[in-house]
């Protein structure tokens, strides 16, 4: 995920694997952190081997809730969150990360990656 991340396009600066963040007293880890520098945002990215649940986005909500307050600097855009896992139930999605005022996208991965060709026809069609 992140090789595939880095060649998305210009920009993406891997800041961390497995990124250490102190909250409160309790420390918690972040599974991929960029930074991407054209759009002046942190990216922080989770995967998680099991289906969605509400546990999730109240997790991932929390780290970047503490990137916004705590590591965005002034002239940043707030920042952007990745949820990967291996089932997504869209409503449960929708009703867990209602009323949210960050970026947060719950995605399916793959376990085998689409093939370059299906990646491009991918980007092209939302590019459109």
């Amino acid at each position: 995920m992140q090789e595939f991340l880095l060649e998305l396009g210009h920009g993406f600066w891997l800041e961390g694997r497995q990124k250490r963040i102190l909250i409160g007293d309790k420390y918690f880890f972040i599974d991929l952190v960029f930074y991407h520098c054209l759009l002046k945002c942190h990216v922080l990215s989770e995967l998680k081997l099991a289906d969605f649940n509400h546990v999730n986005a109240g997790q991932f909500n929390t780290y970047l809730n503490c990137y916004k307050a705590e590591v965005m600097r002034p002239d940043d855009q707030p920042p952007v969150g990745i949820l990967l896992v291996a089932h997504k139930n869209d409503a449960l999605v929708q009703y867990a990360t209602a009323g949210f005022d960050i970026q947060l996208f719950v995605s399916k991965y793959l376990v085998q990656l689409p093939s370059k060709e299906q990646l491009e026809n991918f980007i092209r069609n939302k590019l459109q």
